[in-house]
């Protein structure tokens, strides 16, 4: 009885935690109509830094950190929160919200193609997973290049994907242990906004900063900052500490679903035919991927 009360938790924090992500791409696209792309990303990460080592402070938290702590707080501030996410809110100017969370979708099968050049042998399970996973990307590209999507948008969340995936691979072996989880996630967050406040004290200020201020742009920010942004780092953690790595990555394949499925809801963005077969395509590949993973293990 106790043990189907934890497993439904776990499947509840899972959900939960991959459609607060997926939203994500929606609320941008929506920050981007209306605010210079990288200024909106960089003022995002002050600030909720600045919340989440607060926080962490109030918890008992310090700012001494380990010294793969430290390496993964660099590495990810500057890879995850400041390319990849700076890479995608400007491809958001161009290309729809449930494109772009269809793309980030491929992070994992990245990760995983990279373990076999590097010797890593694979499952049968895992190579038939990374083969439809990266069948239904070709896919929708192929449909959505066909029917005129921006290719500087797509090239733009390529080269975040690949940061996000370079990071994910350069601390891998990383401990994470040594506390301090909320001050790091701050930390991370600091590093990102100083890089992204210098990309856009180039790129943007000096044409001057316009923003076309209203209650939509307000609520899409303040959402992004608290949702995705901290809420969904908190329970990610929480969830790796409930039922590990291998499981929870599981959940990431419903990312391309529920990406879509806000993009429809909030944006009014059209799914043809061939993109919902793609997305089936990608998802059941992720999956096959984290299934296998975890057999190994």
């Amino acid at each position: 009885m106790n043990v189907s009360r934890i497993d439904l938790t776990a499947v509840l924090m899972g959900l939960a935690f991959s459609f607060m992500w997926s939203s994500a791409f929606a609320s941008a696209r929506i920050i981007v109509a209306d605010a210079p792309p990288l200024t909106a990303l960089a003022v995002r990460f002050w600030l909720s830094g600045a919340l989440g080592m607060g926080l962490a402070l109030a918890m008992g938290q310090r700012l001494q950190l380990t010294g793969p702590q430290a390496r993964a707080t660099v590495v990810f501030g500057l890879c995850q929160n400041a390319l990849y996410l700076g890479f995608y809110f400007v491809a958001m100017q161009r290309i729809e919200a449930g494109l772009a969370s269809i793309i980030a979708s491929t992070m994992p099968l990245i990760v995983a193609a990279a373990g076999i050049v590097q010797g890593h042998r694979p499952r049968a399970l895992g190579v038939a997973g990374l083969a439809a996973g990266f069948a239904g990307v070709v896919l929708i590209m192929g449909t959505r290049l066909s029917g005129g999507v921006d290719a500087a948008g797509l090239v733009y969340c390529g080269l975040g994907v690949a940061a996000l995936s370079f990071a994910t691979l350069a601390v891998r072996g990383a401990s994470a242990g040594g506390g301090n989880l909320l001050m790091i996630v701050g930390l991370q967050m600091w590093v990102g906004a100083a890089a992204l406040t210098v990309a856009a004290a180039v790129l943007e200020w000096p044409g001057g900063v316009a923003v076309d201020w209203s209650v939509r742009l307000g609520l899409a920010f303040l959402y992004t900052m608290l949702v995705p942004g901290l809420m969904a780092t908190w329970l990610w953690f929480r969830l790796v500490g409930r039922i590990g790595a291998l499981r929870a990555a599981t959940f990431h394949f419903l990312n391309p679903f529920f990406g879509v499925l806000t993009g429809a809801v909030v944006l009014g963005e059209v799914l043809g035919p061939w993109d919902a077969v793609g997305v089936a395509v990608v998802a059941a590949g992720i999956l096959a991927v984290q299934l296998s993973r975890a057999r190994s293990a």
